[in-house]
């Protein structure tokens, strides 16, 4: 089916507290200042569904010509291949997922030397609900089964909260592995906490350990896997394959979804800083910038929910060479970023496959440079997006 993007408001805002308010001690009260863009209906898409009945899918993989591996959060890893998916599960998956809430089954992250040696990895929540952790399950593909699977790596501390687990992976060109950790929900202090893994990036080596020459290994009580912090929860991670750029964008609050571009070392100021409020309106942080901190590239009031994330590099869609699709849970949408002409900050310029109404999961770019996307729910899809 043929379908057209919509013209949309975008809204970009900037919060400002009262001087006022603040010499009478009353409780600051944000004014947002709202311009609005409209931005025009310049592309279409032919979408394609490739399969159906995935029980709310979270990741895919491109295993070989034809060949998709799929998590499912709350079932199982199913491959979908020359055209047909799988009835039944593939055996040797992580063993016992807690699968609840943002909890279960999440990224797959391919060995940089898949193809020699069949080498998956798997991110997923290990635990009870009241004392859980991210952990990664790394196994070998082989005859359509995982074989001599072992958890390699387990974050820390435990939470006693299935929400916000992060669990995006990414390979790097030098073979170590980027993992992001969410905050936990209940414990965004710990994403400023250098001795905890919550509201991080980790940087990794294929065993699970702290990579060499991360930036606070030599800090004292700091956990060396870390790699970046004051992260809420993030569930995009990408790498531009030109540039080098590492792009990362997390789940704001009430408001404040944020697309970061990732340095070594750099603190992204989650809970100090803010663009969004409480879910009960009430203030997390007066500001929204500070020095020593990382200001994100873009962000979104209100919030469209991010999940998936993928630069486009390809000939298939050559007006979208360099340029992010960000998936949508709440906007129910593809968004296309670009970068400005004079700096790293991004700008909006349409969200696509709106008119489906489903909650975009996960976006990639496929070997075949087509986009591929899964559709988040208890029925949920894999479509294939081509030029109309």
């Amino acid at each position: 089916m043929n379908i057209s993007t919509k013209t949309l408001v975008v809204t970009f805002f900037s919060v400002l507290f009262g001087l006022v308010q603040a010499q009478t001690k009353a409780p600051p009260t944000p004014v947002a200042l709202i311009n609005q863009l409209i931005i025009p209906n310049t592309e279409s898409v032919k979408i394609e569904q490739l399969a159906s009945g995935l029980k709310s899918p979270w990741s895919l993989a491109f295993v070989g010509k034809d060949e998709i591996l799929i998590s499912e959060k709350h079932g199982g890893m199913r491959l979908w291949k020359n055209g047909a998916l799988s009835k039944q599960f593939i055996e040797g998956g992580p063993p016992s997922p807690l699968q609840i809430s943002d909890s279960g089954i999440l990224d797959i992250a391919l060995d940089p030397d898949f193809n020699s040696n069949r080498l998956i990895y798997i991110s997923f929540v290990e635990g009870e609900k009241t004392a859980n952790h991210t952990a990664i399950w790394k196994a070998r593909l082989v005859d359509n089964q995982l074989v001599e699977g072992r958890v390699i790596f387990r974050s820390k501390p435990d939470k006693a909260e299935p929400k916000h687990p992060g669990g995006r992976m990414l390979f790097l060109p030098d073979k170590s592995l980027l993992l992001t950790i969410g905050d936990g929900f209940n414990y965004k202090a710990a994403a400023q906490d250098l001795g905890s893994h919550l509201g991080k990036t980790l940087r990794l080596d294929k065993e699970g350990r702290a990579a060499a020459e991360n930036p606070f290994v030599k800090t004292p009580k700091a956990l060396p896997e870390i790699w970046t912090y004051g992260h809420r929860n993030a569930q995009g991670l990408t790498r531009d394959i030109t540039t080098g750029e590492i792009w990362l964008h997390e789940h704001g609050p009430r408001g404040g979804d944020e697309v970061n571009l990732l340095v070594a070392g750099a603190n992204y100021g989650w809970p100090l800083l803010t663009h969004g409020v409480d879910y009960d309106g009430s203030i997390i942080s007066e500001r929204a910038f500070a020095p020593g901190m990382q200001r994100a590239s873009f962000i979104w009031v209100p919030s469209i929910a991010p999940s998936g994330l993928a630069v486009y590099r390809g000939e298939i869609f050559p007006d979208w060479n360099g340029k992010l699709l960000v998936g949508a849970l709440a906007a129910k949408s593809i968004s296309r970023l670009r970068k400005g002409k004079d700096s790293d900050l991004l700008i909006e310029e349409e969200r696509l496959i709106g008119n489906l109404k489903k909650r975009i999961r996960d976006v990639r770019v496929g070997p075949d440079g087509l986009i591929y996307v899964l559709t988040d729910s208890a029925d949920g899809e894999l479509l294939r997006l081509r030029p109309n």
